[in-house]
Formats: structure tokens, sequence, C-alpha cells
């Protein structure tokens, strides 16, 4: 008669469900700050109840089973909500290795064969092996959506179009201007213009550490865009070494005009629409 692996783990659930959470809470890296004991028993009883019901003879390694979609959905869902929340990879993967823990040590107590045991510990361990990995491979997929979630804020946040006066707008650029960020800087900067109704657009590239000749074609590409919205567009922020830079390349930028500083960029924006600031002197009585 053939040892009946699920009918022993249905029966032990509560005991492996108990042991799992005591692993878990040993833990000296336990998350408390991320999750709570609540949420994480939770989380753990509905995994075990799904995983139990497919552990059966017939094609508990046949992870690509119809049978396994809960399981597989529920680490999946475990291992996103996870990563977006901030634990760390190890944290994750600790998650799963403290049920495998909990299910070996379960069979070594309740059968008796070396064999049978040998076996049965063989059959669990490479089925938590294979869930492992695919928690692993959603948790990166998890991380990556933060990633460019958050790196489609940065850029937001890292290119704010000014509106420094009435009909000129700044749009100071920090960092590395790459093909994606000049579309969003394009759009940003000409969504802008149509409802402010500006004529001249600054594009400050103070902040620009390098300029090569890839960086000086999306700024041409962007003043051209600016020019077919009717706006005028000045670069400022063109330090010595950029300006020698740019003379060395053979880049043509003399269709272009170009400041050393953004007052000095301000100053001509006020000359063209023929503005006048001047200086005040207060009287205290």
């Amino acid at each position: 008669m053939s040892f009946n692996l699920h009918k022993l783990l249905q029966k032990q659930k509560k005991n492996i469900l108990e042991l799992w959470m005591k692993n878990q809470l040993a833990d000296e890296g336990l998350r408390e700050d991320l999750i709570s004991n609540e949420d994480l028993r939770s989380q753990s009883e509905e995994l075990i109840s799904s995983l139990v019901n497919n552990l059966t003879s017939s094609d508990m390694e046949d992870l690509d089973g119809d049978n396994w979609n809960p399981v597989i959905e529920i680490l999946g869902g475990i291992a996103i909500t996870r990563a977006r929340q901030g634990f760390s990879p190890r944290e994750t993967g600790r998650f799963v290795f403290s049920l495998k823990d909990a299910l070996l040590s379960i069979l070594q107590n309740e059968i008796s064969d070396p064999k049978v045991l040998f076996e049965e510990s063989g059959k669990i361990s490479r089925v938590m092996d294979n869930l492992s990995i695919i928690t692993f491979e959603t948790f990166i997929k998890g991380r990556e959506e933060v990633i460019l979630r958050q790196t489609d804020e940065i850029a937001e946040i890292s290119t704010p179009v000014i509106r420094v006066w009435d009909g000129i707008l700044a749009l100071p650029i920090i960092g590395t201007l790459d093909s994606s960020r000049t579309q969003i800087v394009m759009e940003n900067l000409l969504q802008e213009i149509v409802e402010t109704g500006s004529s001249i657009a600054i594009l400050d590239i103070s902040g620009v550490p390098a300029v090569d000749s890839l960086v000086a074609q999306h700024l041409i590409k962007t003043v051209s865009a600016t020019r077919l919205m009717g706006a005028e567009c000045i670069i400022s922020g063109i330090r010595p070494e950029i300006a020698q830079t740019v003379v060395h390349l053979g880049i043509d930028l003399s269709n272009i005009i170009t400041k050393a500083s953004l007052a000095t960029a301000l100053a001509y924006a006020f000359k063209v629409l023929k503005l006048e600031v001047k200086r005040t002197t207060i009287i205290k009585n």
C-alpha cells in the first residue's frame, strides 16, 4: 500500500501552520514594520490551505497543471505585495523556505520508515524549490514595476516647467538627457506653451553634467518643436567646458540663442518682449 502524503498533510495542516508561524515569528529579520502578525498569519493560512490541497501523489510535481494555478496566484500576489511594500528578496525567500522547513519537520515526526521519509521529503523539497523560483520571478517583476513607476515619477519631478513671467517659461534640466526624458521634456514644455500662450521658453542646462553629440541633438529637437509652436527657445547654462565640447564635436548651435546663465537668458527675454525691470527705492517715514 503506497503512502498517502496528501492525507497526512491534510491531517497535519493546523500543526504545519503553527510550526510555520513559529518559525517566522522567531526570525530575527521579521519585518513587523511592513506587515502585522495578523496579516502574516492570514497570508500563511491561505497559502497552506491551497498548497495542501494540491500536494497529491498524482501531479504534485507538475506545477504547469491547472490545479496549481490557485497556489501560484496566491504566491504571486504575496510576492508582488511584498515587492511594493519594500521587502528584500532575501526576506521574501525566507517566507517560502520557512514553510519548506515546517513541512519537512512534520514529515520527520510522522513518518517512521526511512525509505518513505526520504522519498516524500524529496517530493516536498522539489515542489517547494520550484515554488520558490516562481516566487522570486514574480518578486523581481514586482520590483521592476516599482522601479519603473518611481523612474516615471522622478522624471516628472525633474522636468518642471516654471512660469517665470507672463509669456516666459523656464525649464531647468538636471541630470542626463536621454531619448525618453527628452520626450517628457518636450511634452511638458509644449503643453505649458499651449496653456499659457507663452512666446519664450528657456531651457536651462546648468544641471546637465556633460553635453555630447547625442545630448545636443536632443536639445535641437526640443528647440525645433518649441519653434513649431510659435515660441522662441533660449538655451542657458552654457558653461565654458560645455562650450569647448560643443566646438570640439563640431555641433552647430549657431541658429539657437544660447546664454551663460538663466539670469542673462531672462534678461534677454525681457528685452525681446520689451519689458523693463527697475530697482525702486522705498523711503521709510
